[in-house]
């Protein structure tokens, strides 16, 4: 059993220790090592491992079992080597920040509504609770500014183990039954659950929450959320996003959402009107085009892309052609996108040809096949051209 220092001082980065086991971990082809006692609290309880350093070597992950702490590292120790850790401190208090902060919304939570974390998930770069109950994300503002009250407040986080006596008495949140001596980590009024892992001391070393999406997730509700730093690079990302936005718009920051949509009903509207001229330009083309003949084909080149103006007029000139009909769209420096018909020939053996002698990609059944392809006009024509049934 590993003697954990976590437990007795969460701000305790360095320590010494003697290797007591250290093996070989042929799936991951990294060496475990157990030492009498360690600051790195390892993955559990929905959280990643701390991360640091152990006898100079990178530790890479931590795992627990049978209440031994097993440390993963590329080179051998020597058992009974007496060596230095050091933990990662700043992922340390993110992680301290996010889960206190995730322990404020789920006592608010199963105060207001009776909802019971069911699960919980810290990564690197996003932390959700998972509660079962649905509730949407305007309610939950309220249990936001709650939260951030119970921040402002700076209120002790208590972590202890309680003996059984007093433990029976409890009223504590806590998603697993429990074997041996069980963590209790308390805040006043607000929460008091099982819980593994280290804490920030008070609430206000949280720094703030943001709640920053609820979805519905197996009949309850997934709310992801963001807390100290987190919260702050959040806040910092979108500011950005916004200001950026306000100069491409020319709007103030309350008139960006109204700019936008002013600027999709102007982009559906030059859509529309491109649409129609696509389809006028195409219909002038076909114009120009020779009379049918037997086993004709009939190619066109525009500059305009238009998919379903394209494909009508391709229907309409295999009623006209009996070989294959074709319109690419694009120009010599930028390629073209192509679509090619054909009611009596198999377009696929077409597209094989374009594909060997000019690289295009794309794909199709039997009457139509369509994709793109970086060539000049003059290849492209020299290559259908020299294409044969």
């Amino acid at each position: 059993m590993t003697e954990k220092i976590y437990y007795i001082d969460t701000k305790q980065t360095q320590f010494t220790s003697t290797v007591t086991a250290c093996e070989f971990d042929e799936k991951r082809n990294l060496y475990k090592v157990c030492v009498k006692e360690s600051a790195f609290f390892p993955e559990e309880g929905g959280q990643l491992a701390d991360t640091g350093m152990l006898d100079g070597q990178r530790v890479l992950d931590v795992h627990i079992k049978n209440d031994t702490l097993y440390h993963y590292v590329e080179k051998e120790i020597a058992v009974g080597k007496e060596v230095s850790g050091q933990v990662d401190w700043d992922r340390r208090f993110d992680f301290m920040q996010q889960h206190s902060g995730e322990h404020i919304l789920s006592g608010l939570l199963h105060k207001a509504y009776g909802f019971t974390n069911v699960g919980f998930h810290l990564g690197l770069t996003d932390v959700t609770l998972d509660v079962d109950g649905a509730i949407s994300l305007e309610a939950l503002r309220d249990i936001e500014k709650r939260a951030n009250e119970v921040i402002w407040q700076n209120l002790p986080i208590v972590c202890s183990f309680p003996e059984k006596e007093v433990l029976a008495d409890m009223q504590y949140r806590s998603k697993i039954e429990i074997e041996g001596a069980i963590r209790i980590v308390e805040i006043p009024g607000v929460d008091l659950c099982a819980c593994c892992a280290p804490h920030v001391d008070t609430t206000g070393q949280i720094g703030m929450i943001k709640i920053l999406d609820a979805m519905p997730h197996r009949g309850g509700t997934r709310i992801t959320i963001a807390c100290g730093s987190r919260a702050l690079l959040d806040y910092t990302q979108k500011q950005s996003i916004v200001k950026q936005s306000m100069g491409l718009l020319s709007a103030k920051e309350s008139a960006v959402p109204d700019a936008t949509r002013k600027l999709f009903d102007d982009i559906n509207k030059w859509k529309t009107l491109a649409n129609a001229l696509t389809a006028d330009l195409l219909a002038e083309k076909c114009r120009l085009l020779p009379p049918s003949s037997e086993n004709a084909n009939a190619y066109l080149f525009v500059s305009l892309n238009n998919t379903v103006a394209i494909r009508n007029t391709i229907n309409e000139l295999t009623n006209i052609y009996s070989g294959y009909c074709g319109i690419f769209a694009g120009s010599d420096e930028d390629g073209y996108t192509y679509i090619i018909g054909s009611r009596t020939w198999d377009c696929r053996l077409l597209g094989t040809h374009l594909r060997e002698k000019l690289a295009a990609k794309g794909g199709g059944s039997n009457a139509m096949i369509q994709g793109s392809v970086t060539a000049k006009r003059v290849d492209i024509e020299d290559t259908l051209s020299s294409f044969s049934v």
